[in-house]
């Protein structure tokens, strides 16, 4: 068994990970904690209140007692609003405190955009434009090519997470971009999951949403790779062959 460990802030698009869960299958658990949001605001300083030090290590000690073998914040803008060093030191932080391997969500869509072996990338983002400017910051600071970036404005998780399909699919068509490899949905309020197929085949192209790369991520760390096309084309890469 392979224990999954995610601290979540709030309530908002948690959804996903049982479903999420339910397509890996049964050798693999997901444990989501919730972390106490604090201000429900896409505002820098709340956002960087939200992922501080102190409330994240509060969900550790659970996550901890069920045994995961690694932990992600799922949280995109929780960690790139401290940039990328900053965020880095969020994780080693993180992963001190856990006693354990760990990541958050704006490193998993850097490591995904990797293992998809592309470099060009539109974002569909429900932040303010402030906000998702700083996430298309913090993938160039990864050597990646970011050639749009759509911003809807919204400021709460709280509204994100009433958004179904209709308005996910609109948020990634408007984001895509001619020269874009992948376009990127980086918010975890935002439900996805169930989605996710649709979405590649409206724009012809792989599309990494937040709480699938956590997800992701969480099975990078623990060194697994599993093979669940419902959840798209990250999820269907083989295995590298190491000659």
């Amino acid at each position: 068994m392979t224990a999954l460990g995610f601290l979540y802030p709030g309530h908002s698009g948690e959804d996903d990970y049982p479903r999420i869960e339910q397509l890996l299958g049964s050798d693999i658990r997901v444990d989501l904690v919730h972390t106490d949001i604090g201000e429900d605001a896409h505002r820098v300083d709340a956002l960087r209140e939200m992922g501080s030090p102190q409330r994240l290590a509060a969900g550790v000690e659970e996550l901890r007692h069920a045994g995961a073998d690694a932990v992600v914040w799922a949280c995109t803008s929780g960690s790139f609003v401290h940039g990328w060093e900053g965020a880095q030191k969020q994780v080693r932080t993180l992963a001190g405190a856990a006693g354990m391997p760990a990541s958050s969500t704006s490193f998993a869509f850097v490591h995904a955009i990797r293992e998809l072996q592309v470099r060009r990338v539109a974002i569909g983002a429900t932040y303010p434009e402030d906000v998702a400017q700083l996430f298309a910051d913090f993938l160039r600071a990864a050597g990646l090519e970011v050639v749009g970036v759509r911003s809807s404005g919204i400021v709460t998780a709280a509204e994100v997470g009433t958004w179904g399909e209709p308005e996910v699919l609109a948020l990634a068509r408007a984001a895509d971009h001619p020269e874009a490899e992948a376009v990127l949905l980086p918010d975890t309020a935002l439900h996805t999951a169930a989605y996710i197929p649709a979405l590649e085949k409206e724009l012809a192209k792989p599309v990494l949403t937040a709480n699938q790369v956590t997800v992701w991520e969480a099975l990078r760390l623990a060194d697994r790779r599993v093979h669940a096309p419902e959840l798209g084309a990250l999820f269907t890469r083989e295995p590298i062959v190491q000659v």
